[in-house]
């Protein structure tokens, strides 16, 4: 039986993980909580665990230049001092819940050969962390870096709750199509599984089968609640223009989406 501690108890894959592994009639794996935020994670004793799942992070917020200090401290140094009384313990596995705002504002293909040009400080912070994570690993101690596109599921915040409150206040919506990777809670947790299971290492890019098209996610949302959305191409040519000069406009519009050779 693997043990395996989750730092981020309060975190929404965290408690979706716990619950996750505990549906199982058969127990797979032992799997505590800790918070990382008021520094709990500082008295528990490592050397009980075989891997730590670090989930912790400053996310879904407006950010703003005053908040770098708090990005960098959160986002970047905590998970490396993490990492490293991880190893100082002798875990043999220390698992980074990423994610793909380390590619920025791209819009198209990401295969495991782009290299990662972030945008925001979430991204830019969650790839510094990387960068240094990379350089504790060895043949005793192996890092996993998960890059994770938007998750959804039952309860889940951030990108897909905004999309879900957009699409129940409008009966029309632009007929524009586009791919993005998204990964559902359950699929994200199976994944997250392997890669403990496998003693896995290295970069994964978890994703569902098939891409999200904004539109017909929205048609989706509404169809649920027996609304019908009304479709429109008038506004087409001007969003295909402003998702070039606007981020917010590209977010909902533009295509993000992952190499499915490269998913796991």
């Amino acid at each position: 039986m693997k043990r395996v501690l989750v730092i981020g108890a309060n975190s929404y894959i965290g408690k979706k993980f716990h619950e996750y592994v505990y549906s199982f009639n058969e127990k797979l794996i032992d799997v505590d909580l800790v918070s990382a935020a008021d520094g709990s994670w500082e008295k528990v004793d490592f050397t009980l665990y075989d891997s730590v799942l670090h989930l912790s992070a400053i996310v879904h917020r407006k950010e703003k230049k005053a908040m770098k200090d708090l990005y960098e401290k959160v986002n970047h140094r905590l998970p490396v001092e993490i990492a490293c009384k991880t190893k100082a313990s002798h875990v043999k596995q220390f698992i980074f819940m990423s994610t793909a705002a380390v590619y920025g504002d791209i819009n198209g293909c990401i295969t495991k050969e782009t290299v990662p040009k972030p945008a925001s400080l979430y991204g830019k912070t969650k790839l510094a962390a990387e960068e240094d994570l990379l350089k504790l690993e060895n043949e005793n101690f192996k890092i996993a870096i998960i890059r994770a596109p938007m998750v959804y599921g039952e309860g889940c915040k951030g990108n897909y709750e905004r999309l879900r409150k957009l699409a129940m206040c409008t009966p029309i919506f632009p007929d524009y199509h586009n791919k993005r990777s998204w990964v559902h809670i359950d699929r994200l947790n199976y994944n997250i599984l392997e890669i403990i299971f496998n003693e896995g290492s290295g970069y994964y890019f978890p994703q569902d089968e098939n891409y999200a098209d904004t539109c017909e996610v929205v048609i989706g949302i509404r169809a649920k609640r027996e609304k019908k959305t009304y479709t429109i191409r008038y506004f087409n040519k001007m969003i295909g223009y402003l998702k070039k000069r606007i981020k917010l406009i590209n977010k909902l519009f533009g295509d993000l989406y992952y190499n499915k050779l490269d998913s796991i």
